[in-house]
């Protein structure tokens, strides 16, 4: 039997504001790893995840975030390859376009500058993250990538980030993402979902937001992951993620969290893809999978198979 495939060229896609797509987000491996095992870490990725309808690889930059929370951090913080250059070194033979976090802060002026003026935007997009605190002085802003990508190569596709639960604490995160899409965005990806309500809230705020400016909404790409242990939701929690009470409950009490947990984020996925369909927002879905356990692992790679033939059943 033919294993169907769609074909979406995910540039062209959110070129033209549209979304209807689904990405894979993993983290490079730490920097401690041998170099001789970096090929088969890239090799076992590749073949976990080529028989599934994915319309884009996500690479994400890891960065030190204590700054930004002081309480003690329930995984210690390791520095990972660059995911730039493991891409290129290790990740030639995936099929899709990848986009690359780069944790702007981190870098020299000089290396982002010709890190950005060397991609081929129908092969590579890159999300732009900011320092971790705004008390950071950091040698390249935000603001400066975005505007040495506008120079330097104005044909990538720049994306940015949305918090749905900052738009819950401060009710301006519409705002924010406005204001990232008039300097260049034109997508935004969320750190991961599990209050559904605050999801809800940002997209109804930035869509009557955007028809009030004048503005055409581009996709908003909602990250889902799934949580295996107590441990891992603990962690969640420490990067700013909202778990509302009754989910903690039931991954608390489940005789098998890990499928509580792809069930709770599948069906959170499904109600996200309705409500934007009824709003008009285009949007994308994005399973992050940055767990070393194996189970947690093939659980997002599940909710990833699960939500691909979700959106190919839905009119689009």
């Amino acid at each position: 039997m033919t294993h169907y495939r769609r074909v979406v060229d995910i540039a062209a896609r959110l070129s033209s504001g549209e979304g209807d797509f689904v990405l894979f987000a993993v983290t490079p491996p730490r920097k401690s790893t041998p170099a001789d095992r970096l090929p088969e870490i890239a090799r076992a990725t590749v073949e976990r995840l080529e028989h599934l309808d994915l319309d884009g690889l996500v690479l994400y930059d890891i960065d030190d975030e204590s700054s930004r929370n002081p309480a003690e951090r329930p995984f210690p913080f390791s520095p990972t390859v660059d995911p730039a250059e493991y891409r290129t070194g290790y990740l030639q033979q995936w099929r899709t376009p990848v986009i690359v976090y780069r944790a702007v802060g981190k870098y020299r002026g000089e290396h982002l500058r010709s890190w950005i003026a060397e991609q081929d935007p129908r092969r590579t997009l890159s999300v732009m993250v900011g320092a971790a605190s705004s008390d950071a002085s950091p040698d390249v802003s935000l603001a400066d990538a975005q505007a040495m990508c506008a120079e330097l190569n104005p044909d990538l596709l720049l994306g940015g980030v949305a918090i749905p639960e900052r738009h819950s604490r401060r009710e301006n995160e519409h705002l924010r993402l406005i204001a990232k899409q008039e300097a260049g965005c034109r997508f935004f990806v969320t750190q991961v979902v599990y209050d559904l309500n605050a999801a809800k809230n940002l997209v109804s705020d930035y869509r009557y937001e955007c028809e009030l400016r004048g503005l055409a909404p581009v996709p908003l790409v909602f990250t889902f992951s799934v949580c295996g242990s107590m441990k891992t939701l603990e962690f969640l929690r420490w990067l700013g993620v909202d778990v509302p009470r009754w989910i903690e409950n039931d991954l608390r009490h489940a005789t098998n969290p890990l499928a509580a947990s792809l069930e709770q984020a599948a069906a959170t996925a499904v109600e996200l893809i309705d409500f934007c369909r009824r709003l008009e927002v285009p949007f994308g879905l994005n399973v992050e999978s940055v767990s070393i356990r194996r189970e947690e692992i093939e659980a997002s790679v599940e909710l990833a198979a699960q939500l691909a033939a979700h959106l190919r059943r839905q009119p689009t």
